[in-house]
Parts: C-alpha cells; structure tokens; sequence
C-alpha cells in the first residue's frame, strides 16, 4: 500500500545527527523496514496548495504519517479526494491539524503517540515559567549586546516561590507540570478542567480545581495552556479573558496557538496586562515571518519567551514517537487491535473524550 509522510526537513542537522528521526531525511527509521513489506513510502515536507506534494500523493494514499511541527492540514475537503484513505497517525501528541469531525463522518481512523511527548513537554512548560518570572531573556540578550546593567532586568524579575500557577488542562502533561513544580514552594496550585482529579492525585500535586475560568485566571501569578485545540478550547484565551487576568501575570502555552487569540495576547502584553508570554505554538506553522508574537514586548522590553515548535520533538522524544508509529502500523497491516490510549477518532465514531465532551 502507499504510505505518505509530511515531516520537516532537518537538512545537515539530519545528516549529521540521526537521532533526528522526524525529519524528512531519517523518515522516522521505518522507511526500510516499510519497503521490506513491500509497501510505498513517499516522505516530504512539502504541504501547501494543491499542486504541493502532500495532495497530490494523498489522493491514493491508504495511511498518511503527519506531525505536530510540521502538519499536513487534513481538511475535509482533501478527505474527499482521499479515495483510499483508511488511517492517519500522528507523529506525536495533538491532532488538531486533521478535520477530526470529517474523519468519523469519512470512517478514517486517527491515532496519535499517545505519552510520546509528555515529559519533553512538561519539562519545557517548567523552563517557560522559570524564563518568564526570571526575566532571563532580557538579561541574556543584554550579555550579547556587551552591555552590563543589572537594574534594567531585575526591575522586573520575580521568584517562583509564594506565586499562585494554574494550569488550563491537569491530563497528561499539566499534571506533570504541577509534579515537577511542587519543589519550587509555590502559593497555591490551581487547575481548571472539566474534569477533577480524584482526592489522592489532588493532594499529591497539592491542586485545587477552580470550576470558573474568569475566577480561575484572576487568582493565577501565571497561567499554563495544557489542552488540547478543539471547538471549546479554541480562542479560549481572548481580549475578555485576558481582562480578567491578574495584572501582570504570565502565560505560557506549549499546547496551540489557536488557543490563544494571537492579536489580544499582543496587546496586552504591550500594555502590560501580561507581563509575559512564552510558548512554542503558533496558529500557523511554520509561523509567518510578521506574526506578532515574533516581535512583541512588555513595556519594559521583555515578556518574550516564544520559540518553534520544538517542546515535544526532543531527541527522547522523537525516539518514543517513531517507534510508536511503528507500533501503531504493524498493529494496521496486522488487523489487530491498538492500543486505545492511541486511538482519537476509530471508524466512523469518536473513541476519546480528550478533544472535549462529546
């Protein structure tokens, strides 16, 4: 059968390090074990319009292998030219970029490396928070600049220690985040989610579930995006809420861009409302050279701790996501089942509730 991959191109980075294994030149490692079965496998980077590579080989392609860093959006209108289109797995956490509603409606399955990604990310959330609240960027370009005035970053560097952090999200990876910072001896940890985290858990991270986001924002030194994007969380994070917000505060958001309103977390970090954000999701990616979130400063000069997309394809991780993609598709060619913790969307019908209540 024809496998397509949309991954990103790694160039002399991948050829020098082949532990890059979400690149278009490792291909992530399955390219001859693919080809020992027989199977076709194209591998690209190139995903945009309709002459791109990505829609011209996905019209007779039965699985396609997408990423979070580098997505092949999967709309429904291309689902319609998918005549043969039977499975797409993603290389990682988040499928967001597949039109999920379109693939029940069109019994294509959506599984994803469920756990791939967790640690990286929750590790990269903890150095956001700590770049933020330190003012560390800042102090650090003034080092490249030859300058030395300690008064002009410290004017604006906090602790960690006695601050309220929240986090939108306590699944997998905002769980994590509250674990790795009950060493720092915050104020308060607080969480909003649909869900609640049963006793023993909350007592373990020290969490306290705020059922309102507005009460829930307006109590939080900094806020953390750990959800998922579907139809409840997208533009969560908008000119009302982030009025809300304690003055002031820092948010980072390794989940989606488009969780956010791009335009209103500019604005507020100009004016101050936020006195930081860090991240490494964009509402686009690659992102537009004139996004704004490229260039944006508090009044101070600081507050930007934003990066590509990178938090969830360390090597570590890259290595656990190949090899579950891997195990994601022996599990196809074989008829068997997977494991359900990797399925998103099954035939015909949703099969997690991770994308929001349905």
């Amino acid at each position: 059968m024809k496998v397509l991959a949309i991954l990103y191109n790694g160039f002399n980075a991948a050829v020098k390090e082949p532990r890059l294994l979400g690149t278009v030149e490792n291909k992530l490692g399955i390219d001859k074990w693919l080809a020992s079965r027989g199977h076709e496998y194209i591998v690209s980077s190139d995903k945009e319009g309709p002459d791109s590579d990505f829609q011209k080989h996905i019209v007779d392609a039965e699985v396609l292998i997408t990423t979070p860093f580098h997505p092949g959006y999967l709309t429904r209108e291309i689902m319609e030219k998918a005549k043969n289109l039977k499975i797409c797995v993603t290389a990682g956490v988040g499928s967001d970029h597949v039109d999920l509603n379109a693939a029940v409606d069109h019994k294509i399955q959506v599984l994803e490396v469920t756990g791939s990604n967790v640690v990286s990310v929750a590790e990269h959330v903890v150095m956001n928070i700590l770049t933020l609240v330190r003012n560390f960027v800042p102090a650090h370009e003034m080092i490249e600049r030859g300058d030395w005035q300690v008064s002009d970053v410290a004017r604006n560097a906090f602790d960690l220690e006695g601050k309220v952090v929240g986090t939108i999200g306590a699944g997998r990876i905002g769980y994590r985040v509250l674990e790795r910072l009950i060493p720092f001896d915050c104020k308060e940890h607080l969480y909003y989610d649909y869900a609640k985290l049963p006793a023993e858990r909350e007592k373990a991270v020290k969490a306290r579930k705020v059922e309102d986001i507005e009460d829930f924002v307006g109590q939080c030194d900094v806020v953390t995006v750990n959800a998922p994007l579907h139809e409840g969380t997208r533009g969560l994070i908008n000119e009302k809420l982030l009025s809300k917000f304690k003055p002031g505060a820092w948010l980072v958001n390794t989940a989606r861009g488009a969780i956010c309103d791009a335009d209103a977390v500019a604005a507020a970090l100009k004016s101050g409302q936020l006195r930081g954000y860090a991240g490494d999701v964009w509402n686009v990616q690659p992102a537009p050279k004139d996004h704004p979130w490229r260039t944006m400063k508090n009044p101070l000069g600081g507050g930007n701790g934003m990066t590509p997309h990178y938090s969830g394809t360390t090597l570590d991780a890259q290595a656990r996501y190949a090899a579950g993609t891997k195990s994601i598709l022996e599990n196809y060619f074989e008829g068997k089942e997977q494991d359900p913790a990797n399925v998103i969307v099954g035939v015909g019908a949703w099969a997690t509730k991770s994308y929001g209540q349905r």
